[in-house]
């Protein structure tokens, strides 16, 4: 498993420089992804913004929205998924791992308020897509305080309009991405792979060991 000390002046341009090189075309044709990926910024000023930096955020929300292939300025069909984990992700973590949505829900407060979770959707106000979508944090972590990740006025007013056309709620939300933001722990394997999450405990045993 190659290593490499992290990279701490990466941004979505030079994710796209490192993306050129590797795949040809222009940087235009991959700056929009590795801008949104890193769009969570806007939410939370550290490295605990990266909750898009892993393969539910790929999956769940990235391909959505770009689909799984672009074809850049050379005409090269460039698969979406291997972009953002080979180009983004892993760069971001010193190419040792891609953390997964349950390392961020560990360290998510247990003292947050989870009847805000149930005033703040009312699940049968969306077709099944959402619907699944939205529940998609409990479904692969188990864990309820997950669903902060997509209860709140982010990801319902940014995220469901950009996947389903859907138009935003104009209205009060009780929660915001601050609020779950602000009660997680700071970890140092977010701050570019220094340490090791939960999930890549057996990966570091095979780099340290």
């Amino acid at each position: 498993m190659k290593t490499n000390v992290g990279n701490h002046k990466m941004n979505a341009f030079k994710h796209s420089e490192l993306s050129v090189r590797r795949r040809g075309g222009t940087v235009n044709d991959y700056l929009p992804i590795h801008s949104f990926i890193d769009s969570t910024k806007e939410l939370c000023s550290d490295n605990r913004h990266r909750i898009l930096h892993t393969l539910w955020g790929v999956r769940r929300v990235i391909i959505p929205i770009f689909g799984e292939t672009l074809k850049n300025s050379d005409g090269k069909i460039i698969n979406v998924k291997d972009l953002c984990e080979q180009d983004h992700i892993l760069p971001d973590y010193s190419n040792n791992f891609i953390p997964t949505l349950n390392d961020f829900s560990l360290q998510l407060s247990e003292n947050l308020d989870f009847s805000l979770i149930e005033e703040i959707i009312n699940l049968e106000d969306y077709d099944p897509d959402m619907k699944e979508l939205l529940l998609s944090p409990l479904a692969i972590t188990g864990s309820k305080k997950s669903l902060f990740f997509t209860h709140n006025s982010w990801f319902i007013n940014e995220i469901l309009p950009k996947i389903f056309n859907s138009k935003p709620e104009i209205r009060e939300f009780k929660i915001s991405p601050s609020y779950f933001f602000d009660s997680m722990n700071f970890s140092l394997w977010m701050d570019n792979g220094n340490s090791f999450p939960e999930s890549a405990k057996k990966i570091k045993s095979m780099i340290v060991g």
